[in-house]
């Protein structure tokens, strides 16, 4: 499984790619090989105001139902509608074209909250 240094994870198993104040969040290579194949994902409006832990959207596949949580808090400025139309995205290109949702987040302290790479592959038994 690849898991990038350069980006942050959550134990709930998101990537996060932190590009100054604004977040890119999707899933991580290990949750979408434990999901299966992805055939729905509901994401968040663009616009909406939402705090870290929130539910956000859904990613269902052929195994089961998932929630998407919000990293951090913030506001959501971008959806990735290709996964309306193609949500196996999520599967074939998870860290790229798989990509969920942008947040402009309203705090950085919630980043040192983030695990790292290493800390990301310990907690999924990749280390």
């Amino acid at each position: 499984m690849h898991t990038p240094e350069q980006l942050k994870y959550t134990p709930d198993h998101e990537w996060i790619a932190v590009t100054g104040d604004t977040v890119r969040v999707g899933i991580t290579d290990f949750a979408q090989e434990q999901l299966g194949d992805v055939v729905f994902v509901q994401l968040p409006e663009t616009g909406a105001a939402v705090s870290a832990k929130d539910s956000v959207g859904e990613v269902e596949s052929t195994k089961s139902v998932s929630e998407i949580y919000a990293p951090l808090g913030g506001e959501v400025t971008a959806v990735n509608d290709a996964l309306n139309e193609t949500p196996e995205l999520i599967n074939t290109d998870p860290f790229g074209d798989g990509w969920m949702f942008e947040l402009k987040i309203t705090s950085e302290t919630e980043l040192g909250e983030l695990l790292d790479a290493d800390a990301y592959r310990a907690l999924t038994g990749q280390a």
